[in-house]
């Protein structure tokens, strides 16, 4: 542990599993006190327990961020007092992934996904960022996805609410960084956990063909740019997108 992180304090969405849980496990290692937050108590506590059987300091918070500004403001809240009083660091990463056709998702299916993966985190961030300013600064960093800037054939719905949160990560950059609060965004490709189950190729492998790469990432690669970007050696980065996508929204690998 190089505690990179050592006396902050962060709150990291959805973070019972895959990216988020990575995400937090990191920063707990690198000396933050974490608060790990989702839906289901019985992996929040595991998280929780792996954290602490490691020397990390975690808690755990339910919460059902259901895009309504009062579910935002309840989790912010009680994870202020939770870590003592302050949030340095907001990892807005929790979100929903239905992908049906265009012409077959309907109007509850779209209101749901922008609800929990556009308003959640608007209003969310709305919550934290006044008492980071007040506290003399801290760091927002929001989960984008490859699938908002190289088009496929499948998620348009979902890539859509991603472009969103890249697009507000330039525009709170703008409005918090001169108030001493830092907003940058990550874009993982296609990260899936680490198994071996011996089973079929996961259909995401093929969307990583042709990449430098060559494959999928895995979500500690997505946790150390997170850590990255809530640490001091970030500091002079606003309003960025960090591709950790194995460049596959950048290059491409010519086949000899």
């Amino acid at each position: 542990m190089s505690e990179r992180l050592q006396h902050r304090t962060a709150l990291v969405t959805g973070s019972t599993s895959n990216i988020g849980r990575a995400i937090a496990e990191a920063f707990a290692a690198e000396g933050a006190h974490v608060i790990v937050s989702g839906r289901s108590r019985e992996r929040g506590e595991q998280v929780v327990a792996g954290i602490r059987a490691t020397g990390g300091r975690a808690d755990f918070l339910a919460a059902e961020l259901d895009g309504g500004a009062d579910s935002a403001r309840d989790l912010a809240e009680r994870a202020r007092a939770a870590l003592g009083g302050r949030i340095d660091i907001l990892v807005n990463n929790a979100g929903v992934y239905p992908a049906p056709d265009t012409a077959a998702t309907d109007e509850e299916t779209f209101d749901h996904v922008y609800a929990v993966n556009v308003k959640a985190p608007f209003f969310l961030t709305a919550a934290v960022v006044p008492a980071m300013e007040r506290a003399g600064g801290g760091t927002v960093i929001n989960l984008g996805s490859w699938i908002a800037r190289l088009g496929i054939p499948v998620g348009a719905l979902y890539s859509s609410t991603k472009g969103a949160m890249e697009t507000l990560t330039r525009a709170w950059a703008a409005e918090f960084g001169p108030r001493g609060v830092r907003v940058n965004a990550i874009s993982p490709g296609v990260i899936l956990p680490r198994t071996d189950d011996g089973g079929e190729p996961h259909p995401g492998e093929i969307m990583m063909k042709g990449t430098p790469a060559g494959g999928v990432g895995s979500p500690d690669a997505v946790a150390h740019a997170a850590v990255w970007l809530a640490a001091d050696e970030s500091s002079f980065v606003h309003g960025t997108v960090v591709d950790v996508d194995g460049g596959r929204t950048g290059t491409a690998v010519i086949a000899a």
